[in-house]
């Protein structure tokens, strides 16, 4: 029964959802200056299969066209990696969606297995491509995880009937498994070290006092009112059942700056499974660790990004040439840069700074931050060469007075940032991050 009312599901899925003709060739036409004649011909043979229901043909070639500019995307820098090729991937991507979904009610017990493929599909269109048809692919995304979501339910509900310890095994999954609380170094702050606090200061003097002048400073009050602080808390739970078969890119390693640092796709699921929840034995054979760091999770899961909102210090613009323009009104969302930094006790940033002003947002969990100002960038041993030039060669807890003898002279300001509080770090301030607990923070970058 439950894979039946899934695969009604996907039918009406696709009849609501699924674009006319007329305007995904308007879309193809809008891209496909700097694509082969015979890439465009493959799509345009792709699309008339997919609208007449040929379903199975539809995702054999768009699955062709993913494999050929997958190639493109993954050639020379990803900066000069056409926009063409990045929207002609997002258009396969949609198209072998559904094709997939399509095809559901053919596909027997298997509708389950195939909304999944549908759905990592669709976020690597998201990860990979570039928006088309006014950004579909996210709303697609959120439609499939529903899907899956409800008959995941359905089936919980069709085994009700087994064991009390059958069924515990079905509504305890490993990704949602309390965690044993972790015993890590919290460090003990000087007084004449900490960062200062302030109550929700207004516009006027935030820019005045702290982003004119290039003074850090803990916000109190900002975020007490997002739903991920309220009505939707971000506990795993909640994560996992919003967005727990998503896929997103995680960071595998103790650092960016180590040799064995690296990154793999995998579901949310998989990575609060393996890397938050992970077993004692794991930690204790010291396991590599993995951060969801620096991703744009909010623009791929909107559902997250209702959770909160943007500060109103981040609409405020810097002083330029000695003038006074502060007007929030000029600022838009698009021009704010909101990342995600997702992870279990032990995440390191290592000391490095940032060109843009950043306001971090403490959703989960407690992170100890230390920041130097620029003035002390010589005493903090950047590394030689333009990929890391902002970033230290100095272990900020651990750090060697024989190779970095200046370090201990360098003045700094530091702080454990706690759930609720958002830190305002300056443009080009050095700052060393690590998670004393499972966190969650949310960065906002604007300049």
């Amino acid at each position: 029964m439950a894979d039946t009312s899934a695969r009604m599901k996907a039918g009406s899925f696709i009849q609501t959802v699924m674009p006319e003709r007329s305007a995904l060739e308007v879309e193809l036409e809008s891209f496909k200056g700097d694509l082969r004649d015979d890439v465009v011909s493959l799509l345009r043979s792709c699309l008339d299969d997919l609208c007449s229901g040929c379903h199975g043909r539809s995702e054999v070639k768009a699955e062709e066209i993913l494999e050929y500019t997958w190639e493109k995307l993954n050639t020379g820098h990803w900066k000069d990696v056409s926009i063409s090729w990045r929207k002609a991937y997002s258009m396969a991507s949609l198209t072998r969606v559904y094709s997939i979904t399509g095809q559901t009610e053919d596909t027997g017990g298997r509708s389950h297995h195939r909304m999944q493929r549908a759905l990592e599909i669709c976020d690597m269109g998201i990860l990979m491509g570039a928006p088309i048809l006014g950004n579909i692919l996210p709303d697609l995304a959120v439609e499939l995880q529903k899907i899956i979501r409800d008959m995941d339910i359905a089936e919980a509900g069709e085994k009700s009937c087994r064991s009390d310890t059958q069924q515990a095994a079905i509504v305890d999954q490993p990704v949602l498994k309390r965690r044993k609380v972790d015993h890590v170094n919290r460090p003990v702050l000087s007084p004449s070290h900490v960062i200062p606090r302030a109550c929700c200061p207004s516009l006027t003097e935030f820019h005045s006092e702290y982003m004119e002048a290039e003074r850090p400073i803990i916000l109190t009050g900002v975020i007490d009112h997002w739903p991920a602080m309220t009505s939707h808390q971000w506990s795993l739970e909640y994560l996992a059942s919003i967005a727990g078969d998503r896929t997103v890119p995680v960071e595998i390693g103790s650092k960016y700056t180590e040799e064995d640092w690296s990154q793999k796709l995998m579901t949310l699921n998989e990575f609060i499974a393996t890397y938050i929840n992970c077993d004692e034995v794991a930690r204790e054979a010291n396991a590599p660790v993995g951060y969801l760091a620096q991703h744009q999770l909010f623009d791929q899961i909107p559902e997250l990004r209702s959770d909160i909102t943007i500060p109103d210090y981040c609409c405020l613009r810097p002083a330029r040439d000695g003038t006074e323009e502060e007007n929030s009104g000029e600022m838009s969302d698009d021009e704010i840069d909101i990342n995600a930094w997702f992870g279990p006790t032990g995440t390191i940033s290592p000391l490095h700074h940032d060109p843009k002003h950043n306001c971090l947002a403490q959703v989960v969990g407690e992170k100890v931050i230390r920041l130097y100002s620029q003035v002390e960038t010589p005493k903090l041993y950047p590394h030689e060469g333009f990929l890391l030039n902002n970033t230290s060669q100095v272990d900020v807890e651990n750090p060697d007075p024989e190779r970095f003898p200046d370090f201990q002279s360098a003045s700094f300001q530091e702080c454990i940032l706690k759930p609720g509080e958002v830190l305002y770090i300056p443009p080009e301030w050095w700052h060393y991050v690590r998670s004393l607990s499972t966190s969650f923070s949310v960065s906002f970058w604007w300049q």
